[in-house]
């Protein structure tokens, strides 16, 4: 049997520092009055839970993919979650994913699953039951290698 497994983890940090960014003219309007406005703290918190929010879930997703299938964990928290099995895969392939296309989240429809936080290369699987997986990861192209190498030889 083999062992080979990709793992890896890839972040949307330009993401997070504009979500940070934003908070910027809160603060400054905040600090700018004399008296600070109970509606511009408000402001500010929600922001500043927004920042948080970005961080924990929308930033972040942690792949691996060998004889198991592929495991999907989203966010810091691997919520939510996806497991698709060997058997499961009916083709895998790198797809270069335009900055258009990206959903910057996890994204779920009975069709697809889309889980991309940058452009560039990810990891397409169409599965046996018809739907269509894109999953960012830092090298899409070793974790296609340890999936192929996991799938059994097809018998004639």
């Amino acid at each position: 049997m083999n062992t080979t497994v990709y793992t890896g983890r890839a972040t949307n940090w330009t993401s997070v520092v504009i979500s940070g960014l934003l908070l910027v003219p809160l603060i400054g309007l905040a600090s700018s009055s004399g008296s600070i406005d109970r509606s511009v703290v408000l402001l500010a918190v929600l922001a500043l839970v927004g920042l948080l929010a970005e961080v924990a879930t929308a930033s972040d997703v942690r792949a691996s993919s060998g004889s198991h299938g592929v495991s999907m964990h989203w966010g810091v928290l691997g919520w939510p979650r996806a497991t698709y099995a060997l058997g499961d895969i009916r083709e895998a392939s790198v797809v270069e994913v335009p900055w258009w296309a990206v959903s910057y989240g996890f994204w779920w429809t009975p069709w697809r699953t889309v889980c991309t936080v940058r452009t560039g290369p990810a990891l397409r699987l169409r599965l046996t039951n018809g739907r269509t997986v894109t999953i960012t990861v830092p090298d899409p192209h070793a974790a296609l290698a340890a999936l192929r190498a996991a799938t059994p030889p097809a018998t004639p």
